[in-house]
């Protein structure tokens, strides 16, 4: 993956279920298949293949690897997206940090692909700005969650801190992520306890 302006929109937008359902069993496979092996050494042939399909079949659905990754990842942030504002309306903002971090935690551990996918966020502009769309928008849920709970704060001090703990926190979790599990349960705790602390500390 490369800094090189490429096409990543799908060739066809899925409208009945057939196709709906062809194109998750593509990117079902294909995150597969990069689990396996990793982004750069899978071919479109691979995946074509694992998809039980042609590789003229697979074009007429994507243009390229890149599409299937950049659809991959936009899965990822939807699903947590909408995990983020389940949390968030429903617990103590405490306790949702918490479960978020368990939750986040998770997710980039098990989620296959997840971490053959966004360890190349740095070297592919499209995952850079779903990077980014995905951190604004939960800086906003928990700028909104914040500004309900604890008017106080000055808005410039609640915005910086709504975009630091998920900057934050998805940094250490990624990290964590690759460790081996001791080591990687050992981080999380001392991140919720960071969490919790600057937390306090904030709405103090």
């Amino acid at each position: 993956m490369t800094e090189e302006s490429v096409n990543v929109t799908p060739r066809r937008r899925p409208v009945q279920a057939r196709s709906r359902e062809r194109v998750r069993s593509i990117l079902r496979h294909a995150a597969s298949i990069f689990h396996e092996l990793g982004v750069d050494a899978t071919s479109m042939s691979a995946i074509a293949r694992r998809s039980g399909m042609s590789l003229a079949s697979l074009y007429r659905y994507f243009p390229n690897k890149t599409a299937i990754v950049k659809a991959i990842a936009e899965e990822h942030v939807e699903r947590m997206e909408a995990a983020l504002r389940e949390r968030l309306e429903t617990l103590d903002l405490v306790d949702a940090v918490d479960v978020l971090i368990d939750l986040f935690y998770e997710f980039y551990r098990t989620e296959p692909a997840y971490s053959a996918i966004w360890s190349g966020v740095e070297s592919m502009p499209e995952l850079r700005e779903l990077d980014t769309r995905e951190l604004y928008s939960h800086a906003r849920d928990l700028d909104n969650r914040l500004k309900d709970d604890c008017p106080g704060i000055p808005a410039d001090r609640r915005w910086t801190a709504s975009l630091m703990l998920p900057r934050s926190t998805g940094t250490v979790l990624r990290l964590a992520a690759t460790l081996p599990e001791e080591q990687a349960q050992s981080m999380v705790a001392e991140l919720k306890c960071m969490a919790r602390a600057y937390l306090a500390e904030l709405v103090s």
